[in-house]
């Protein structure tokens, strides 16, 4: 079982907080039917898709992915091709999560003023 969930089920975002809940909410149940199903060889797991070029963000530009390790929008197959590896070659995982963001949850990638470059 792959579980939709998203990196505002990861991190907070203002202006979403319903959504935004949903999304955790994502997270413990994906963790819970990790436990109860295993013994029965049942795996699940979470995708968490960052800023993904989808109608959702179709109304975002640029500035959004700005700053994230890989500046650019990903594109739907991708969330995909993690999704086919979890149902089908991730066969040691379960209660886990993956992350499809262009790095944006790893941490901020612009230099703090008086740090070196």
């Amino acid at each position: 079982m792959v579980n939709v969930s998203s990196t505002a089920g990861l991190t907070g975002y203002a202006g979403i907080t319903g959504y935004v809940a949903a999304k955790w909410g994502l997270r413990g149940l994906t963790r819970a039917a990790a436990l109860e199903f295993a013994p029965d060889g049942i795996r699940v797991c979470s995708v968490h898709p960052g800023s993904i070029r989808t109608p959702m963000t179709a109304g975002l530009d640029a500035g959004t992915v700005a700053g994230q390790p890989i500046e650019r929008f990903g594109e739907p197959a991708e969330v995909a091709r993690m999704m086919a590896f979890i149902a089908g070659e991730a066969t040691f995982s379960t209660g886990s999560e993956f992350v499809v963001d262009g790095g944006a949850t790893a941490g901020v990638t612009t230099v703090l003023p008086g740090r070196p470059s």
